[in-house]
């Protein structure tokens, strides 16, 4: 009797180490996350916020060949896909006030590109210095904040329809300060998931953004916003080489682990480079000596183009990589070259001092 005791004992015990071990086996060795899609998408983009009031000046403009033409026209028979645009809450003017930036929107679509929305949670500039509340959400209490900023994501983003939603602009250290700054501990993450969610229930086919500038800290900032389940599309960077560094190997490899790791499109969602070191009015230029520069692009008409075919290579090489957009294009000498309040950004601007396109537009050709 106790030998068949004993038997049925370790017959027992092989049935269970027979359905166990298979379970370990898949635990030690849990299998890999599944290769993400190939983006649908390659964005060429420009950013043209200041269009709508730089139009207002009669400032005339010709293209590649010299022919009298608009900007959108000349930006679009380039080849550009997508416009992008800013919107403040309630600005000082009504440059980039949600009423412009609809009719702008409108504009771009007529014209057959697409339009991505970069909503800046703020009465004026969002940098990752400056994340100033809007005036009017100044005094509300944190359920209050994010009721407000799903309210109004909502409702800009249902009037526009953009093809791209930026939630948030150069968030690194968050936004809607002091209650979304992420290095004080602010609520950032419940903000921007209220943001998101509002974004995608207004236009569920928009690809959701959000946007850092550079690339030290980035891979802790995205996987931070993967923990957190804040349900983003699309990893955006600022990449200025005077602010981020010259090193494109090293943006490239930066990038390389985020598609990696992160597995969500990647887009240069801002970047410039100057095609002189001159000025053509007297506002103070923010870039204006040859240290600021890539040694191997010098500032020059060719040297701005090989600079940006080599970024749009870059990105074209990378698993994830998703497109490109140059910011400032359209910030030319607008007021004339005496103002002191002109541009700071025309000698990296798509058009040269006598207002005829640039060789760099060929940057955006399919």
């Amino acid at each position: 009797m106790m030998k068949r005791f004993y038997k049925n004992i370790f017959y027992s015990i092989m049935i269970l180490l027979f359905f166990l071990l298979p379970a370990c086996s898949k635990e030690s060795n849990p299998q890999p996350e599944p290769e993400p899609d190939a983006p649908s998408f390659f964005i060429r983009g420009a950013d043209l916020s200041l269009l709508p009031d730089i139009e207002k000046y009669g400032i005339q403009l010709y293209d590649i060949n010299g022919n009298i033409s608009d900007m959108l026209s000349i930006i679009k028979a380039a080849g550009c896909n997508t416009v992008r645009m800013r919107l403040w809450y309630n600005p000082a003017d009504e440059n980039s006030s949600f009423e412009q930036v609809k009719d702008f929107a409108a504009r771009v679509k007529a014209k057959g590109m697409d339009v991505w929305l970069c909503i800046h949670y703020s009465d004026t500039w969002a940098d990752p210095g400056n994340q100033k509340t809007p005036r009017a959400w100044n005094y509300l209490h944190l359920a209050e904040l994010k009721d407000s900023v799903y309210q109004y994501t909502y409702r800009v983003v249902s009037a526009i329809q953009p093809l791209y939603v930026q939630t948030g602009n150069e968030v690194n250290d968050g936004f809607l300060w002091p209650l979304g700054r992420i290095s004080t501990g602010g609520s950032f993450y419940e903000l921007m998931t209220e943001a998101v969610k509002a974004a995608k229930a207004a236009a569920p086919a928009a690809h959701l953004m959000i946007h850092y500038a550079g690339i030290d800290g980035v891979a802790l900032f995205f996987n931070q916003l993967k923990y957190k389940n804040v349900n983003f599309d699309v990893i955006g960077l600022s990449y200025y080489p005077y602010y981020h560094g010259k090193d494109m190997s090293y943006l490239t490899s930066v990038m390389n682990s985020l598609s990696k790791n992160i597995q969500r499109p990647i887009i240069i969602a801002e970047t410039s480079y100057p095609f002189t070191l001159q000025w053509n009015d007297l506002s103070h230029n923010l870039i204006g000596t040859a240290d600021q520069l890539i040694d191997s692009f010098p500032a020059s008409p060719e040297g701005q183009r090989a600079y940006m075919i080599r970024l749009r290579h870059i990105m074209e090489g990378v698993k994830l990589g998703s497109g490109f957009c140059y910011w400032g294009g359209e910030w030319v000498a607008y007021k004339g070259p005496d103002a002191t309040d002109g541009s700071p950004w025309e000698n990296q601007a798509l058009f040269d001092f006598e207002m005829k396109a640039l060789p760099v537009l060929d940057v955006f050709k399919k």
